[in-house]
């Protein structure tokens, strides 16, 4: 059997240049989510009803942050093969597509979000206390203003990675990430505001991140720039090549993120103290899995170089490769998180019940973190860069809608667990799909879908 730690020779990819691609990838997943538990910390200091009300929205500006994502990994696929199979032209081309799409897509998207926001709160999170009504109306207007913004970065994002240059998106988030927290501590501690001390310097920060890696992207130097014009023209042909990937990726996301709304609202049914728990229970437990985001947004780009260049003998050594290493880096994070666990929720300073919840929340997601998590969502990383999208979503959908949410109400609702029922309902869901995306590596089925 091959050694899975030494690469072979001539392989696209060495154990140096998977750490610079990796690495960089770990350090911005990481720094966004403690921008995201640093901002639950500070709104929790403006009470339970603040931080349920920005809790909620942001698991509204999460969907479209995901859905995004998912459109700008389609057009890193696409180019990506483009450049594994050395047709540079319209692998820039593809990048320019790519951009120009999520942008329109994106302002269309925040204005709907800002006219319909009252709608859209009812709609997704019902009857809610009117305290916690009113925090969550103020941040979503503020924050959708962001929408386009966080568009252009993730897409801008996509095509460095996809010329394994992933440090410089992690440059541009440092900088951002660590104005937006020093923004949200001035604006919260010293000028005393409400949620908008939260919301304003969320959407300064996007509108930087987006600026910056659009004035770099657009530098003709650059292996994978894209066309210095206002006047754009789509090209249909390649177009559809990224959105075969994308919408799909992006469907998925989207609906994925929107059940989480839907148990969300569920949850909602269990009270202010139910939400925050479950709240500040996913800011802390997130982590549990940073490790394994970082990777798989990796490893999309580096089997798409493989497919592109035609090699699925190197697609499947790196895909057993990240597997390990999504494992043994989930063990370490763990370990860390169960140790830390006391003092994080001492900062929080919630109620003992609250805490307690809390807890039994981080604990159970870090363990199965570590045993189901890297076959249930490393392995579609790996079909992905593939092109094989459609699979992906028709099966992340239907487990989504028949475990995650049909048995978040039978468990916490009907069986009366309460909200720990949801995540029992999310921990099944996790198992199902690794025993049908095992089924489906194994098949080969995967290997049918190139893009280009």
């Amino acid at each position: 059997m091959m050694n899975i730690f030494k690469t072979p020779e001539g392989y696209l990819y060495t154990n140096k240049a998977l750490l610079y691609l990796f690495l960089p990838l770990l350090v911005e997943y990481a720094l966004e989510f403690f921008v995201g538990l640093a901002d639950s910390i500070m709104v929790a200091s403006l009470g339970e009803a603040a931080i349920s009300g920005v809790s909620l929205v942001d698991f509204l500006i999460q969907l479209l942050i995901f859905s995004f994502s998912a459109l700008a990994t389609g057009g890193a696929v696409v180019a990506g093969q483009y450049l594994g199979d050395k047709q540079i032209d319209k692998a820039q081309n593809s990048a320019t597509q790519l951009v120009w799409f999520s942008t329109i897509l994106s302002f269309v998207l925040m204005i709907l979000v800002m006219i319909l926001r009252h709608f859209l709160i009812g709609l997704l999170f019902g009857q809610i206390e009117a305290d916690v009504w009113n925090n969550a109306d103020m941040y979503l207007y503020i924050v959708a203003l962001s929408i386009p913004f966080i568009a252009i970065y993730n897409a801008g994002a996509a095509i460095f990675r996809t010329t394994n240059n992933a440090v410089f998106p992690m440059k541009v988030m440092i900088i951002c990430d660590v104005l937006n927290v020093l923004g949200n501590a001035f604006c919260i501690y010293y000028l005393g505001w409400d949620v908008r001390g939260v919301a304003i310097p969320t959407v300064m920060a996007r509108v930087l991140a987006a600026l910056l890696i659009l004035y770099f992207v657009l530098d003709e130097n650059y292996r994978l720039h894209i066309k210095r014009t206002f006047r754009h023209k789509f090209d249909t042909k390649i177009l559809k090549k990224v959105l075969m990937v994308g919408v799909p990726y992006g469907i998925e996301n989207g609906l994925f993120q929107l059940g989480r709304v839907l148990v969300l609202s569920l949850v909602s049914t269990f009270g202010t103290m139910a939400i925050a728990a479950n709240s500040v229970g996913y800011a802390i437990g997130i982590f549990s899995v940073l490790p394994g985001f970082a990777i798989n947004l990796g490893l999309t780009a580096v089997i798409s170089n493989c497919v592109g260049a035609d090699d699925y003998q190197q697609a499947k050594y790196y895909n057993r490769k990240c597997l390990i290493l999504v494992v043994i880096s989930h063990i370490v994070i763990n370990l860390v998180i169960f140790a830390m666990l006391p003092l994080i929720l001492g900062i929080y300073n919630l109620s003992a019940h609250t805490t307690a919840m809390v807890t039994e929340m981080v604990i159970w997601h870090g363990i199965f973190a570590i045993i189901i998590w890297p076959l249930s969502f490393t392995l579609p990383a790996t079909f992905r860069g593939a092109g094989d999208s459609k699979s992906v979503m028709y099966i992340s959908l239907a487990v989504m809608f028949t475990c995650r949410i049909a048995l978040s109400y039978v468990i916490a609702d009907w069986m009366g667990i309460g909200v720990f029922g949801t995540w029992i309902a999310m921990f099944i869901d996790w198992y199902v799909r690794a025993g049908i995306y095992i089924y489906r590596y194994f098949s080969n089925k995967w290997m049918e879908y190139r893009v280009v």
